[in-house]
């Protein structure tokens, strides 16, 4: 349950808030997105929550605060912070190279020329480290972006359709492929954030569910989120959709979804499902510093280190980008490991900017709001999942957003943009 404040009580103006409300629900009732929960929290309060339309579009069931929503890329922040948890008990460095905890990534070298059935390679100008996982500076890349022969080469080899597979068998296979650039020069969304999930395993010597159960988790009291929905959950969780131009279509029912069972590989870049209430908590955390209600997941100093851009240079996604994520092509899928389905649709209105936007230890930090032409703080910390959610911590303003539904992909509407100025415009001190 979400208690919630009256938004002057935190400086928000609930006037102003109700804008949310009437924005997106015409996009339910235009029939672009089936359904949705937007939550807005500051100074340590929830001071705006509200939902609309249907988690599951076939049974008629509506959107409710405890829905569960497959969340994707949203996972990503919490497997850094599982890692920046082992860097402070000093059991990794961040200049440490990769290959000190995975066989074969001392000999990676880069794609040259060729295409996916024949190709040369070059040395890489030096080894991948766990600072070029966290950023996506490490030189992989995924299979679905559809950019180079290197994402073929990914997609031929299917590494999220067999079942069998782990994280060390993912590893295994990436340590006998090119990469797509040395690593540290330039930015490519990527399966780095999985590697960084069997890192945590190789150093904890615990599956990455049990890890992040027993250090994250349970501590912050997230007790909806995890890598499957559990027998007694079913009847919260929500159906995901799949963006047509005529609106959209099922492509995963709550009663027949793979999430149900516990996979083998256990996907820190994509695989969590997750709630308000209980991600809500992890940006709590965030703001806090790394505490919450007694609980210490970091140290302040690393939540600091975490938030601040690590691009060389303090270069933007725009000056270090090769292929940048997610929305910046309208045709891009936008997914994050661990989505599985492979969808290739989005609209010139739905592109994310990139200037004046830079890249913590596991999520995007906004540098520039005038170059980034976005209402929001400099400091911003956030990142969003294949199926449109979203979530961003403002330390300037002591504000968290979190929104969520479930249509993929990410690139159909401009949602995370609107919501930003939506929530922004309505701080009144």
């Amino acid at each position: 349950m979400i208690e919630l404040t009256a938004p002057e009580n935190v400086g928000l103006s609930g006037a102003r808030l109700e804008r949310l409300a009437g924005h997106f629900n015409r996009c339910v009732d235009a029939g672009k997105i089936p359904g949705y929960l937007v939550l807005v929290a500051r100074r340590g309060k929830a001071a705006y929550l509200h939902r609309y339309g249907l988690r599951d579009v076939e049974a008629g069931r509506p959107v409710e605060t405890d829905t569960i929503f497959r969340i994707y890329s949203m996972t990503k922040p919490i497997t850094s912070v599982g890692v920046m948890m082992l860097y402070e008990r000093g059991l990794l460095q961040l200049d440490d190279p990769a290959s000190a905890f995975i066989s074969g990534f001392d000999r990676l070298e880069v794609f040259e020329s060729g295409d996916a059935t024949s190709y040369q390679t070059v040395p890489a100008e030096r080894e991948m480290t766990i600072r070029d996982l966290l950023t996506h500076t490490s030189g992989l890349t995924y299979g679905h972006l559809f950019a180079h022969p290197l994402d073929e080469i990914y997609r031929q080899r299917r590494f999220f359709e067999d079942p069998d597979m782990t994280l060390a068998d993912l590893a295994g296979h990436l340590s006998a492929l090119p990469l797509l650039f040395s690593p540290g020069s330039r930015w490519n969304y990527s399966v780095a954030t999985d590697v960084l999930g069997h890192i945590i395993e190789v150093i904890s010597g615990q599956s990455l569910d049990r890890f992040f159960s027993a250090e994250i988790f349970e501590p912050l009291g997230m007790t909806d989120t995890g890598f499957c929905v559990a027998a007694e959950q079913v009847d919260r969780f929500a159906a995901n959709y799949e963006r047509r131009e005529d609106g959209f279509r099922l492509i995963d029912k709550p009663r027949e979804s793979s999430y149900l069972q516990l996979p083998k590989l256990h996907s820190g870049g994509g695989g969590l499902v997750s709630t308000a209430s209980d991600y809500l908590r992890f940006c709590w955390m965030l703001l806090n510093k790394g505490g919450l209600d007694g609980a210490r997941i970091l140290g302040r100093k690393t939540v600091e280190l975490m938030t601040a851009n690590h691009l060389p240079d303090h270069a933007d996604l725009t000056g270090m980008g090769y292929m940048l994520y997610s929305e910046t092509r309208p045709e891009a899928i936008g997914m994050g490991l661990g989505a599985r389905h492979n969808l290739r649709r989005g609209g010139p209105r739905a592109q994310t900017r990139h200037d004046g936007v830079g890249f913590g230890l596991g999520g995007s930090v906004l540098l520039d709001p005038a170059a980034a032409q976005i209402l929001a703080s400099p400091g911003e910390f956030a990142w969003g999942g294949a199926a449109s959610t979203f979530f961003c911590v403002d330390p300037l303003e002591d504000m968290a957003l979190i929104f969520l539904t479930q249509l993929m992909p990410s690139s159909s509407y401009p949602i995370r943009r609107e919501l930003r100025v939506l929530a922004n415009q309505a701080i009144i001190d």
